[in-house]
């Protein structure tokens, strides 16, 4: 079960970053909501959304500074990349997240406990299992938006496709 549910993960994790294939710095950065969110933005917040749920909820400490995360950062800061956060860096972000959190999901399995600190105190405590399908879902939800802004910059394709 373990496998089948990280493979599912990992499958719209490649297809969220697939979005970004072919695509110039300016379209990966360009601001496509009125909330200044785009592409790049968008695998910026589910990097940290994994390791929220499935490192430090699951007390496996990843040691990746994320500064947008921090309490002095503004409201919306993790839906868009800064000029300083490049490509590469964030996309080297997110794979190292898949790797950690990966890992920490094999060793505790899907039954180990797990306390979300943001969630409201009478429902923070869930397993490793719920975090993980909330992570398909979650990583899902976004490569569906990241797939309507590229279509938004003129630029749609099938990424699923390319992937199954």
């Amino acid at each position: 079960m373990i496998e089948a549910l990280l493979g599912s993960l990992q499958r719209e994790r490649e297809h969220l970053v697939a979005t970004l294939t072919g695509l110039s710095e300016y379209d990966v950065r360009r601001p496509m909501t009125p909330s200044g969110t785009n592409l790049l933005g968008l695998v910026k917040h589910v990097a940290s959304v994994e390791l929220g749920y499935l490192a430090d909820s699951v007390g496996r400490p990843h040691g990746i500074e994320l500064t947008w995360t921090e309490e002095q950062a503004f409201e919306g800061a993790d839906m868009w990349a800064t000029a300083d956060e490049t490509r590469e860096w964030l996309l080297g972000v997110y794979r190292r997240s898949w790797a950690h959190c990966d890992a920490a999901v094999r060793e505790l399995g899907l039954e180990a406990p797990a306390t979300v600190a943001w969630w409201s105190p009478g429902d923070r405590e869930t397993t490793v299992g719920h975090l993980v399908v909330r992570m398909v879902a979650e990583t899902a939800h976004h490569a569906g938006h990241a797939d309507l802004l590229r279509e938004q910059i003129g630029r749609a394709t099938d990424v699923r496709g390319a992937l199954d």
